[in-house]
């Protein structure tokens, strides 16, 4: 059975005419027009258009004879980037499983300011910044590089954000050469990636600020991580400790009843020895904190903070 052609061949190419004069507009709209164009303005050519529902224009404009009266119309096709698995990693107790982001410490008239790249384990909040003038990739990568070794176990799984500075070829090359599962953010989850960004405020904007800082004191800010922040970050400062209860009604909350070190948190994974670095004992890292009090680590820390930001504000009057 054949059924009864409800639209013309002159219709496909009235529709492509209108399309080519609006500039391509959306189904609706398109629907709109033509549905006035009959409608308000008495132009019998739209009788039919006018009628025609959303769907059926698209597929008019997948059509061959549409394409030939209007070749400037091109269907968007989503992008699909083959990087990452699109979802919420799951550590299950076991640490070396990465939150990452970018901390921009802004712009201003004389010029770019430096990038700070934090990275933060999900299990024990085992956490490591460094900084870079720019997120390119001849300055990303050996950074990444830095500081996955500065994590005292193995590294199993980089998630982030949907951001070009991580989901690219070559960060993918380095993870897959390094044996890391590489994740992203799912679309309207904004929890996925929530406890660095949680960090980032906690910790970078705490004790960096949101000032501006220029892209040659890049080095000078990485070296203070490196030697100050991430020693006081994980073997002195306490964290918070999420709880997760069920409710009743199936609602699932976290709470936070207890603080403590991500290196006592590391130290109470089971098995933690296992997932240590080859070489590295827990005795080594235990010795390597006792070396100050939380307290004295923090003033060395603050000092060495102070000392730096003193000479930029110095450079940059």
């Amino acid at each position: 059975m054949k059924f009864a052609t409800r639209y013309t061949a002159g219709d496909i190419t009235l529709l492509a005419y209108v399309d080519k004069a609006h500039g391509n507009l959306s189904g609706p709209a398109t629907q709109r027009i033509t549905e006035r164009e009959h409608g308000e303005y008495g132009r019998a050519a739209y009788e039919r258009l006018a009628k025609i529902s959303w769907a059926r224009i698209y597929r008019f404009r997948n059509s061959a004879a549409y394409r030939k009266s209007n070749a400037t119309y091109q269907p968007t096709w989503p992008t699909v980037i083959a990087i990452g698995a699109r979802r919420k990693p799951q550590p299950q107790s076991m640490p070396g499983f990465l939150r990452i982001d970018t901390v921009h410490q802004g712009d201003s008239s004389g010029g770019k300011g430096i990038y700070q790249i934090n990275a933060v384990d999900e299990v024990t909040q085992w956490e490591i910044v460094g900084a870079v003038p720019q997120i390119s990739e001849s300055w990303l990568i050996p950074l990444l590089e830095t500081m996955l070794v500065q994590f005292p176990f193995r590294i199993r799984g980089f998630h982030s954000d949907n951001g070009s500075e991580f989901i690219n070829y070559t960060v993918q090359r380095l993870l897959n050469k390094l044996v890391i599962e590489q994740t992203k953010s799912r679309a309207h989850r904004s929890g996925d990636n929530g406890l660095v960004e949680a960090k980032n405020a906690a910790v970078i904007r705490k004790d960096i600020g949101f000032g501006h800082i220029g892209t040659q004191h890049s080095e000078a800010v990485d070296q203070f991580h490196r030697q100050y922040l991430n020693r006081y970050l994980n073997f002195h400062r306490p964290c918070a400790v999420p709880l997760l209860l069920i409710e009743p009604n199936g609602k699932r909350r976290r709470v936070y009843r207890r603080w403590a070190k991500p290196f006592e948190l590391l130290q109470e994974v089971p098995r933690c020895v296992d997932f240590l670095r080859s070489g590295l004992t827990l005795a080594e890292l235990a010795r390597f904190e006792a070396q100050q009090s939380d307290t004295d680590a923090a003033l060395d820390m603050q000092r060495a903070k102070h000392q730096f930001m003193h000479r930029i504000a110095k450079l940059s009057a």
